[in-house]
């Protein structure tokens, strides 16, 4: 379950008592998280979430319960920008700017709440607008819907008053990794992805491996022949997807079928020379990618880490993934010249 899945759960607890809701809504300079991280205290004052490494929490803490008692929103900003970085007593080492708005969340929970859960559920992406500066008694303090879409998940300033400030965000759902093959190096695979909060689908033509015994985390399993097993996951078009069900004549029309697509991703479990075999096999019968997904066409799947153990190809897999979701080249971040949040 993604952090902001764990919130929304208990947000939307009928059971549930009062609690606040903590967004970082902007940064000047560096950050350990970004725009959009959210902590939840709830009335018995455990927390949910972060806005921090842990530095920030406990004041947090301190703060929400006072806007609990008060009902009112508060911004507070955390300046640790100072080259002696001890302003909270700590040695954050930041060297950045955070405002964090926090604003309490009645029961039952406000229907921006509940829009979310379930647009979430239904994995479909939900824009909201944090305001966390305004004079205008019209435009409170707090989130709600967005009216319209960003057309992206960056922090923007709205012009709507001369003293206004909004965080727009498109939240969207977690990512999705199809895993063709259900053997038992897919299991590390499957647990590992399910750790990240990915939404994982395992399918597979053998109905004695693609078990929810054998993949208890995952959120779909799907048994059918090979060549109607792309068809019957009918993968979303930003799909991850692995192929590695070690037969030759299930990769065969499993990858015809995932090459005939624009998924983002498309990795083979296996050997260069096996993956040359099956794109000549498909050009006999007259299938040729086109250049533009044969280059999103991973083959030899992973990332050189030196990994041989089942967890390690999956912790190599999962790593190029995310790279390739991030637009990333995998380099060591010490060889980074540019900022690691861009």
């Amino acid at each position: 379950m993604t952090e902001l899945a764990t919130l929304l759960s208990h947000l939307t607890d009928p059971q549930r008592g009062p609690a606040v809701l903590a967004t970082l809504v902007a940064v000047t300079g560096s950050s350990y998280r970004r725009p959009g991280a959210r902590l939840l205290v709830t009335a018995t004052g455990h927390r949910r979430g972060s806005i921090s490494g842990g530095c920030l929490e406990e004041d947090v803490l301190l703060r929400a319960r006072a806007v609990a008692t008060s009902g009112q929103p508060e911004l507070v900003t955390y300046d640790t920008s100072s080259e002696n970085d001890l302003v909270w007593g700590v040695g954050l080492g930041c060297h950045g700017i955070v405002h964090v708005l926090l604003e309490p969340i009645p029961a039952p929970a406000p229907a921006w709440v509940h829009t979310l859960a379930d647009q979430l559920a239904a994995r479909r992406p939900t824009p909201l607008a944090v305001t966390w500066r305004s004079t205008d008694p019209q435009q409170p303090l707090g989130t709600q819907l967005a009216p319209t879409e960003p057309s992206s998940a960056q922090p923007l300033t709205s012009r709507t008053a001369p003293t206004s400030a909004v965080f727009l965000e498109t939240i969207t759902p977690a990512p999705s990794l199809i895993i063709f093959g259900a053997g038992d190096d897919a299991q590390p695979l499957a647990q590992l992805a399910h750790t990240l909060s990915w939404h994982v689908t395992i399918a597979d033509p053998r109905a004695t491996f693609a078990t929810a015994e054998r993949f208890p985390t995952a959120d779909l399993i799907i048994v059918a022949p090979a060549h109607e097993l792309v068809a019957r996951v009918a993968p979303e078009s930003d799909a991850f997807t692995v192929v590695m069900t070690h037969h030759y004549v299930h990769d065969v029309p499993i990858l015809r079928d995932l090459l005939s697509c624009d998924f983002p991703y498309i990795g083979l479990l296996g050997p260069k020379k096996r993956a040359a075999r099956i794109l000549a096999d498909l050009a006999h019968d007259g299938f040729v990618p086109t250049p533009a997904r044969l280059a999103r066409f991973h083959a030899p799947i992973g990332l050189d880490l030196g990994a041989d153990a089942p967890a390690d190809v999956a912790l190599s897999i999962l790593a190029e993934i995310r790279a390739q979701r991030s637009g990333r080249d995998a380099r060591p971040l010490r060889d980074r010249a540019r900022p690691i949040h861009d």
